[in-house]
């Protein structure tokens, strides 16, 4: 595990693709994602297990860029008392999210950026993000955000792609082919900048095996990571020639590709801890609470 340095603003990949194109192409793959969704299933079941560190039984729980809602559901099935909200930009994933709502679990769907959350302040319990994060574009700004909507203690809990992410393809694709994704020692940096608590990142690597290159491109294409590539379709048509030169020599018609998966964990801070600006370290105090701290004097 690596623990995130302090007193430094990093950075951050700026040539990532907008939010409209991101929101088109899963609209356009929500009803055929959770047939192509092996790795972002494996790693929601990894980031699951993670919520052991959950000191108390969350009452409200946001699953940011949830999806067609796996998380949500198993959330539900963990938490069965708990206000399970699904938020997701696109209006295809959440219409696939409803049909795993039922009765006896019911899912709540918000149609939002999770750079501009709908929520009041400090009303989540538990933040939770499977694979949604490396679409943002400043993950300072995005830690302040959801700093403002987790209660004192709360925790958020992520999973999203490091730089080593499609390293098979990026020769291929070119210097500029595939946008990058933010490092974890930056991620946590962030939300040590904005005031979260213990947050600690980890990482590994899970490599995926394709019996034909075809099926490669298939699921990079209907999971929506197409959108990391900054032209996709002429990607396609010039990639042919990686056939040979990206098999498996180990094993016969092995087509591997590698993702980067970074954890991130932390805790919501107590109210008036500072957060790390670039004009200096900024404390904020709602009234009511400084109205309580004045009663007990």
């Amino acid at each position: 595990m690596v623990t995130p340095k302090t007193g430094r603003l990093s950075n951050m990949p700026s040539n990532m693709p907008g939010p409209d194109a991101v929101q088109l192409a899963f609209d356009r793959v929500a009803k055929d994602y959770d047939r192509y969704a092996a790795l972002e299933r494996e790693v929601g079941s990894r980031l699951l297990e993670r919520l052991t560190f959950q000191k108390r039984p969350p009452a409200r729980i946001l699953d940011l860029g949830c999806g067609t809602g796996d998380c949500s559901a198993a959330l539900k099935r963990l938490y069965r008392k708990a206000d399970v909200i699904g938020l997701d930009a696109s209006r295809g994933m959440l219409g696939q999210l409803r049909r795993k709502s039922g009765f006896p679990r019911p899912l709540r769907a918000v149609c939002a950026d999770y750079s501009r959350l709908p929520f009041a302040a400090r009303t989540a319990d538990l933040l939770f993000s499977n694979l949604a994060l490396q679409w943002c574009r400043n993950f300072h700004d995005l830690a302040a955000e959801f700093r403002l909507v987790l209660k004192p203690d709360g925790m958020f809990v992520f999973s999203t792609l490091g730089p080593d992410s499609f390293k098979e393809l990026r020769a291929a694709a070119g210097p500029d082919g595939i946008r990058g994704f933010t490092d974890q020692h930056d991620i946590g940096d962030a939300l040590q900048a904005a005031g979260f608590q213990q947050a600690v990142m980890d990482s590994e690597r899970i490599t995926l095996e394709f019996q034909h290159f075809d099926a490669l491109l298939r699921e990079v294409e209907n999971s929506g990571a197409s959108t990391h590539f900054a032209d996709w379709s002429g990607f396609i048509q010039t990639c042919r020639p990686m056939h040979d030169s990206s098999r498996n020599p180990e094993r016969a018609r092995a087509y591997p590709l590698t993702y980067e998966i970074a954890y991130g964990l932390a805790f919501g801070p107590e109210e008036g801890q500072p957060v790390k600006t670039r004009e200096g370290d900024v404390a904020s105090f709602s009234v009511d609470s400084l109205r309580a701290s004045r009663q007990r004097f």
